[in-house]
This record gives structure tokens, C-alpha cells and sequence, in this order.
């Protein structure tokens, strides 16, 4: 007899997906989020949101089994569940330890320990490698951004995926900040006094605005602007806790990084070499 939850309500996208990697997909009956990284069989399944006041009403009528939540801002209605008997897990993974945390405890609910273990470890071998890469590299100041007004910077894991990059978080003190507010720069001269060499925005719903990075008040002094390495990443890759991040997020900032050193390796081979000919047009002169 199958003991396991078969209907599944996923409040964050993070859970989703975690449950269609391991090949539960069948048991989701309800999620929240952008369908964009699920299988098609899971696109035509309720959506459901909790900023509505009938969502409880809504999501018992999904009659689940179990409910998953992530963070402060699913506990009332986690809350509101459970009185009404029905079983729920609220998760709050904000490192990519809570995030590995988070894939196997999802695979022990529904009976897939060993396939969720392995593909943890699959996950840490591969963020162990990345993080190898970059060992003896200079490590280039980033300056990310999730939100421009007011200007938001990195939260927790996404500090330590640009470690894991090989850069360095340029607002390092704010990212163990759990909540929006608490990681808002509220002076924009800040960031120029920080001389970013990467910035990367991951804007929360709504499209990158380059051109407004590029002519905010003093940023022209910034050595991101000035070598064009400003940067935008789908949001859904790198701010929702879970295997995306993990995996489509970790590269995207590796490959910019990457790039960065790159450019700056051919800058320096440019410079060698004019000066090599400017010598060399001073001896014929001299000659």
C-alpha cells in the first residue's frame, strides 16, 4: 500500500520542479508560479495564489493531501490548512545547503530517497567543480541587483552562488537579510564607491531597463559601465531557492565571470601589444 501523498499542492515553483525532476509530476494537483521550467502535462493543472483571501478556500478544493510552502510568506495560509486538517510543510531553504536540504527532504515525502539523494550529489559535484575553476582567478566585484526602485541587492544564496562563480557579492553585509527591505541601497553612490567590475540584474517581474543602469546619476564611473559588462538574468533562474538555481542560475553567473575574464585577459593583451609597437616606433625614430 502507497502511504505517500498523491495530491500535492506546491505554493512555490521551487517544489515543482524538485517534484518533476524526480519524476513525481503526477502528483502535483495544484501549483503557483510560472509553468515555464514544468512539463507540459503539469501546464494545464490549477493554478493557485496566495494573495487572494479565498485561496484556502481554493486550495482545499483541490482536496490535497499535502501542502508545500516556502518562507514567511506562506505561514498564514500554511496556518489556515492545517485547521482544516489538512497536512502541510513549510520550507525556509536560503543557502544552497537549505536548497540540497530542500530537494531530499521533497524526494523522502514521496518515496524517492535514493533518487533524490543521488541527484542532490549530482548537484554538489558539479557546484564543487564550478567553484574549482576559480581558485587562482582574480575574482571580479558583482554587483547584483533584484529589484532597481528602490534598488534591491543579492539575497543569501544568490551571495553564495556568485562565490561559487568566482566573484565576489558587492554588498556582502546585507545578503543574510531575509526580507526585501532589509537589503534595499538606499544610497545609489554606494555602489559607485564599490567600483563593481560585473553588475547583473535579475529583475522580479518586470523586464531589464539597461539603458537606466547605464545613465544613473554617477554610475558612468563605475568599471561595469565603462567595459559594458552589465548583465541581466531571467529572475525565475537564480531568485527562486531551488534546482534552478542551483543549475541554469550557478551557470549563468560562471559563464559571466567567465566572460568578464576573458575580456579582461584580451584588454591586457591589447595594451602589451600597442605598447610593444609604440617601442618599436620609437627605435626606428631614434634610428
Amino acid at each position: 500500500m502507497n502511504t505517500h501523498p498523491s495530491r500535492i499542492v506546491c505554493l512555490s515553483p521551487e517544489t515543482s520542479e524538485t517534484l518533476c525532476l524526480l519524476g513525481e509530476a503526477q502528483r502535483i494537483v495544484g501549483f503557483s508560479g510560472s509553468p515555464a521550467r514544468l512539463p507540459a502535462e503539469i501546464h494545464a493543472k490549477p493554478r493557485v495564489s496566495v494573495q487572494t483571501t479565498t485561496c484556502v478556500d481554493r486550495i482545499c478544493a483541490l482536496e490535497p493531501d499535502l501542502v508545500l510552502g516556502f518562507g514567511e510568506s506562506h505561514g498564514d495560509v500554511l496556518g489556515g490548512l492545517a485547521q482544516r486538517g489538512v497536512s502541510v510543510h513549510l520550507f525556509n531553504q536560503r543557502s544552497v545547503r537549505g536548497i540540497l536540504d530542500m530537494i531530499r527532504i521533497v524526494g523522502s515525502v514521496v518515496g524517492r530517497d535514493a533518487e533524490a539523494a543521488h541527484f542532490a550529489a549530482t548537484l554538489e559535484w558539479r557546484i564543487e567543480a564550478i567553484r574549482a575553476r576559480s581558485v587562482h582567478e582574480r575574482r571580479p566585484r558583482i554587483y547584483f541587483e533584484e529589484w532597481d526602485e528602490p534598488s534591491i541587492t543579492a539575497t543569501s544564496w544568490v551571495s553564495e552562488l556568485i562565490t561559487i562563480a568566482g566573484g565576489d557579492n558587492c554588498f556582502p553585509e546585507l545578503a543574510h537579510q531575509r526580507r526585501p527591505e532589509g537589503r534595499v541601497v538606499h544610497d545609489s553612490d554606494e555602489v559607485v564607491r564599490r567600483a563593481p567590475d560585473i553588475i547583473v540584474a535579475a529583475w522580479n517581474g518586470k523586464a531589464f531597463d539597461r539603458e537606466s543602469v547605464l545613465h544613473r546619476d554617477g554610475w558612468a564611473d563605475v568599471p561595469a559601465v565603462w567595459n559594458g559588462e552589465i548583465h541581466a538574468i531571467p529572475s525565475s533562474l537564480i531568485l527562486q531557492p531551488g534546482p534552478a538555481a542551483l543549475t541554469d542560475g550557478l551557470d549563468a553567473l560562471h559563464a559571466i565571470v567567465e566572460g568578464w575574464r576573458e575580456h579582461r585577459t584580451r584588454m591586457f593583451q591589447t595594451a602589451f601589444a600597442s605598447g610593444d609597437a609604440a617601442q618599436e616606433a620609437g627605435r626606428e625614430r631614434v634610428a
